[in-house]
């Protein structure tokens, strides 16, 4: 019964650590976790076991171990000569917390790293203009139109329409994008 006890307690305490440090969930302090899971056990020991089983999921979590990788870690950690190891209980209370976990702080990882907005949505269309729709034979064709949805998570989505026509060569004058550049132009803005 009290290796039953014992495991979850360990359970509990990385689901406590991932909940602080992966899912920012400030509610979730030390102190909170040495009262409910380890009450009797002595600060220094509580201290001890944090920092190690933070470390250790840090390792886990920041080199995105698939199993094979977790039981050659865990493995070894087991093996370790001194303070810096881990107990059989601990690697197995590693391993059924990474097997459940793994995506979620994954995907926590990647968007604590994300710097710009992500792409929610992408939507385009071809338009197709007539000379007399536009007044003038040179700008009639097809027209590329498309929107970006940018934005991140929890926040409201920002939107960006571009729009492409075909460039095309008329005499010596280039016509892109709707606007006409002649040759003494072209040379002054590529310098």
């Amino acid at each position: 019964m009290a290796d039953v006890e014992a495991s979850k307690s360990l359970s509990g305490l990385l689901n406590g650590i991932a909940q602080n440090v992966y899912y920012n969930n400030s509610e979730i302090t030390e102190e909170l976790l040495k009262n409910e899971l380890f009450p009797e056990m002595v600060q220094e020991e509580f201290k001890a076991l944090h920092e190690k089983m933070k470390a250790l999921l840090k390792s886990i979590a920041t080199a995105d171990m698939d199993h094979a990788q977790l039981e050659a870690f865990l493995t070894a950690q087991t093996k370790r000569q001194g303070g810096g190891g881990v107990t059989a209980e601990q690697a197995a209370a590693l391993s059924r917390f990474w097997k459940c976990q793994r995506v979620r702080v994954r995907e926590s990882l990647v968007a604590q790293s994300r710097w710009e907005p992500g792409l929610r949505g992408l939507s385009w269309r071809v338009d197709l203009q007539t000379a007399a729709s536009r007044g003038d034979a040179l700008h009639s064709g097809p027209v590329a139109l498309m929107e970006l949805e940018l934005g991140r998570p929890g926040e409201d989505s920002e939107f960006v329409c571009l729009e492409f026509d075909e460039p095309k060569q008329r005499g010596s004058a280039l016509i892109k994008n709707g606007v006409t550049f002649y040759p003494s132009q072209q040379r002054d803005s590529e310098v």
